[in-house]
């Protein structure tokens, strides 16, 4: 057989492998995907076939291994068992019946109660919570459960790594989840590990990627959550990392990059609950049951009885849950709003049904605002952020974009006046369906109104987005914005 034969010969086989994976395709992908993310997929593997197939193979699964996925039923196991029968709630007379069947979704999804008698306070300083963090853990008697995305020894956080190190010589079991393979692309990460060593903490991986270890799954698969639980009775969550303002990364350091974060610190019956899903998650991780010591029931924390406290729900997600409880709550809040909707979410890429609320909350004639980040630090993702702005703008919703260097990455809701959101989760698909997250349910007027005030702070130095001003932006970015907007689709 001459060359030239041979030639056609295998790009015939190639031609017809083309079709097998195109037709193959067809029957695989769109089983329980959403229609969006299937069409995704299926034009990626049209237009780019052996290309396409690779990366579907790689990260088109968004299911745990299933050694992974029987160990996470164990966990809702240990979750549902540690909510006791009683009810958490003081008084329900003044909540309206879409705010209750809220609550009763979340339940049903995420397994934890709203619980009464809680009180929260936000803090907008990043190195300001930090410290505060370090000034709970000194008052530790007996444990310490801490969870962050990224975890880094620099200057920023060496006074909360002491603060850990005089727990544990005091006698306090200090433990530490962090997400693998975002803390370990950090520039120090070997330093942060050496240091968590020395002063004996207790620390463990979150979703480890290591093949040759058996240690496999997914890999953009994260483990986003933010949590401190001190001793049970005090925890703190929100946005931020445990990491220097800049990430400690020398791309962020020569475009002079800053972080704006927003935590809350907690007391009363929640932390109970922002407790078991370190403990659940730890469990997922490890196999160790830490309920028998460091559980703490709801009936162990003391509550405030003040008009001001606060009714609050955690609500873990994530893709070891059959559904995206973070979404439907999103969804829920906003159908529900009656006069005003304030999002902020630094990566804002929404599904269609997020698009349909948002739009519609302003339809019905509410006041709608977004804060979101002038600048991005993750250039497809703010391409694809940048192709909801036209329509947002259509609709009449206000957006304000919050300025550089600072990259505005608070996650949190306001709902008229008395109900908000705050915690880990974007309003983004990855943190719908990909990530663990971790969000705080609050009714309370005195939390709105602190949200508020923050809220305030971000538009008195914001520039707001026009209309006219998206007109004038250069077609090359409106092309790009089109094309992230597609690729943001595969789940």
């Amino acid at each position: 057989m001459s060359g030239l034969e041979a030639g056609g010969v295998i790009g015939g086989a190639l031609v017809l492998l083309n079709w097998v994976i195109c037709i193959v395709a067809l029957f695989v992908i769109p089983k329980d995907r959403k229609p969006t993310a299937a069409m995704a997929w299926l034009l990626a593997i049209f237009l780019i076939p052996f290309v396409g197939i690779v990366l579907f193979l790689l990260i088109g699964n968004a299911k745990l291994p299933k050694k992974r996925r029987e160990r996470q039923k164990e966990v809702d196991g240990i979750i549902a068992s540690s909510v006791d029968t009683a009810d958490y709630v003081a008084d329900r007379s003044g909540w309206p019946d879409w705010f209750a069947s809220i609550v009763r979704q979340n339940q049903t999804l995420g397994a934890l109660p709203a619980s009464s008698g809680n009180r929260a306070e936000l803090f907008g300083d990043y190195q300001g919570s930090i410290d505060r963090m370090a000034a709970e853990i000194d008052t530790a008697q007996h444990f310490v459960n801490i969870e962050f995305f990224i975890v880094a020894w620099d200057d920023t956080t060496r006074e909360f790594f002491a603060a850990m190190e005089r727990a544990v010589q005091r006698g306090v079991k200090v433990r530490l989840l962090m997400d693998h393979i975002a803390s370990a692309k950090v520039p120090i990460h070997k330093q942060t590990i050496a240091e968590l060593e020395r002063i004996g903490v207790e620390w463990r991986y979150l979703l480890p990627v290591k093949p040759f270890k058996g240690q496999f799954q997914r890999p953009d698969l994260r483990n986003h959550r933010k949590l401190v639980v001190v001793d049970g009775h005090v925890a703190f969550t929100g946005s931020q990392n445990l990491i220097s303002r800049d990430y400690d990364s020398p791309k962020n350091q020569k475009r002079d990059l800053k972080w704006q974060e927003l935590v809350t610190r907690v007391t009363g019956p929640t932390v109970a609950a922002i407790n078991t899903v370190f403990l659940s998650d730890w469990y997922a991780e490890t196999g160790e049951d830490l309920q028998q010591t460091a559980h703490v029931r709801v009936a162990e924390v003391a509550r405030d009885a003040s008009p001001d406290a606060l009714v609050c729900q955690i609500v873990p997600s994530g893709p070891s849950f059959d559904e995206e409880n973070n979404l439907r709550m999103f969804l829920g809040l906003v159908n529900a709003a009656q006069h005003k909707v304030i999002i902020t979410s630094p990566y804002f890429v929404p599904d269609e049904a997020m698009m349909y609320a948002i739009t519609s909350a302003k339809f019905r004639g509410l006041d709608v605002q977004l804060f979101v980040s002038e600048i991005g630090d993750q250039g497809m993702v703010w391409h694809a952020q940048r192709s909801y702005y036209e329509p947002l703008l259509r609709a009449g919703v206000r957006i304000f974009m919050y300025p550089g260097p600072f990259i505005l990455h608070s996650k949190h809701m306001s709902i008229d006046e008395d109900i908000a959101f705050i915690g880990s989760s974007n309003m983004d698909i990855r943190s719908f369906l990909l990530n663990f997250e971790i969000s705080m349910l609050v009714r309370g007027e005195s939390f709105v109104r602190d949200m508020r005030e923050v809220e305030a702070g971000y538009r008195e130095i914001s520039r707001e987005l026009t209309l006219d001003d998206w007109h004038r932006e250069p077609k090359k970015a409106k092309f790009l914005d089109g094309v992230a907007r597609l690729t943001s689709a595969l789940e």
